[in-house]
């Protein structure tokens, strides 16, 4: 944008500019958590369902999952009376689902700052940012390797963003640090940037209890045991394996009442049948296997039914977002995690376009759209994301974060108080009129109608003015005033001087392993 397009816009007075400004001022208050007041969409017909949950269990029992290298796994599965071959265990009929059962259908993770508590379960959506990508993306620079200083930025803009209620976890891989301390570095920023509850690390069961132990330093070591101050992401290695990477890290947070989201990573038709009720039997079958697993290691320990699912391009091999077929596996597996009474994640600004551009879009709002009818619970990847999850993109994540306030909105449902019907405005207003100067509508125009804070809806002559900016520009100039304006909430220096010691010994111990 030229010079003389912000000496115009600075230039401008009036009412348009003073409500401009006063959405734009230094106040970042975070919504609450989205309660849905609208109906959940139920696709599938009971019918369907019960024939996917009896299919699941047949899977159980008959073709059973797989817990590799892991002998404890094991121990307990043969202790709890399955059969066990070899790494083979096989469930009988009933039994995962009983051993689910002792799970919450709902929890508290608790932030450092208590404001910001949020509840994951019932009708309740929590919105968390991307998770996982090794590569950032920025209008500036393009695509290049996450750094930490890209993953500290993404930390600050989730703070600054008044519709996320989460920090998220791995917003990007910092490869810039050695795979067995960035953890550390970021939760660090997590703990000190924001004060909004946060995931921990999953990449190896010693940096799971690092987790632990860390936020033992921030919250105390009996608050940790007592709460939920932590919600990560198990992975189950479709079709039905269970490594012992991500089973170790839960058996940690299990053990430590801490909350893991057992989530089957599935391609439809490469690592799943390529029909709907098939793809949903084994996203049920892994569910329940590893939910049951985490009830096995600590009865009532928290846990989110996970679902990830996105199909593939029959042409290309590159997997496919946004598709009706992955909406209708996200709306059935919502119906068969309340049936089991379990708190549900899936959806998320999920496409596969390579920019923030009309493709990323369209994808995205499919997605986020189905999430919210679809009865989610803690949405995962809701900004940000971009090129099938390997792109964290800044100006995606404050377009994708404004589109979430619509969300709210939508999931507020339809007033029908007397305010609402607005009959004395039809009064008052009668044939012929115009409502804009109307008592009503002076009295309800600031919450009448959801608000963006990028998007431009001015005439073409001031766009024009202004120097014609595209949403792409509007997002990066977004970025820059969110960054600028974000200020750490305050830690005790005691608390951060703990941090920082058990960090410095901790890197201490060990080699640098990039690998």
């Amino acid at each position: 944008m030229g010079e003389g397009a912000v000496r115009s816009r600075r230039g401008r007075s009036g009412g348009g500019a003073a409500r401009r400004a006063e959405r734009t001022a230094g106040n970042f208050e975070t919504a609450p958590t989205i309660q849905r007041n609208i109906p959940d969409f139920d696709l599938l017909s009971d019918e369907t369902l019960e024939i996917i949950e009896a299919n699941a269990e047949t899977v159980l029992e008959e073709i059973g999952v797989n817990f590799v290298n892991n002998p404890a796994a094991l121990d307990r599965w043969r202790e709890a009376g399955a059969d066990v071959q070899g790494e083979r265990v096989h469930i009988p009929r009933g039994l995962a689902r009983q051993l689910c059962a002792t799970a919450p259908a709902r929890f508290t993770q608790h932030a450092r700052n208590p404001a910001r508590n949020v509840e994951i379960g019932g009708k309740g959506l929590v919105l968390a940012p991307v998770y996982g990508p090794p590569f950032v993306r920025d209008a500036a620079g393009g695509r290049r390797y996450a750094t930490m200083e890209d993953f500290r930025a993404f930390v600050k803009l989730g703070h600054m963003s008044r519709w996320l209620q989460h920090s998220g976890g791995t917003v990007c891989e910092p490869t810039d640090l050695p795979v067995n301390k960035r953890h550390f570095d970021m939760l660090m920023a997590h703990m000190t940037l924001t004060d909004r509850p946060f995931m921990g690390s999953v990449t190896e069961p010693s940096r799971a209890q690092d987790s632990v132990d860390m936020c033992g330093i921030l919250f105390g070591e009996e608050f940790v045991q007592q709460n939920t101050v932590m919600t990560s992401l198990i992975n189950i290695n479709s079709p039905l394996t269970f490594d012992d990477t991500m089973m170790g890290a839960l058996e940690v947070y299990a053990a430590n009442n801490q909350a893991c989201i057992v989530s089957p990573f599935i391609v439809g038709g490469a690592m799943a049948p390529v029909s709907v009720v098939g793809t949903l039997t084994q996203v049920l079958t892994e569910v329940m296997a590893g939910i049951a697993y985490a009830q096995l290691v600590r009865p009532g320990a928290p846990v989110i039914f996970g679902a990830f699912v996105t199909s593939i391009d029959m042409n290309s091999g590159a997997p496919t977002f946004g598709t009706p077929e992955a909406s209708q596996i996200l709306y059935g597996a919502g119906q068969l995690a309340r049936r089991m009474n379990l708190p549900f994640r899936s959806g998320g600004s999920l496409c596969g376009s390579k920019l923030p551009d009309a493709q990323a879009a369209y994808e995205t709002a499919n997605t986020l759209n189905a999430a919210l009818l679809g009865g989610v619970n803690f949405m995962l990847h809701s900004c940000g994301w971009l090129e099938g999850g390997l792109v964290s993109s800044f100006e995606k994540f404050v377009m994708d974060a404004d589109q979430l306030g619509a969300l709210h909105k939508m999931a507020a449902g339809v007033a029908a108080d007397e305010n609402a019907q607005a009959m004395d405005a039809i009064r008052e207003v009668g044939p012929g009129g115009h409502y804009l100067g109307c008592a009503h509508t002076q009295a309800n125009y600031k919450s009448a109608f959801w608000r963006t804070e990028l998007l431009d809806y001015k005439p073409f002559e001031t766009w024009d003015e202004e120097g014609a900016r595209d949403t792409q520009t509007l997002a990066s100039e977004r970025v820059a005033t969110l960054l600028a304006r974000h200020e750490a909430p305050p830690l005790d220096p005691g608390i951060a001087e703990a941090l920082a010691d058990y960090v410095a010994r901790r890197k201490a111990s060990m080699e640098d392993a990039f690998m």
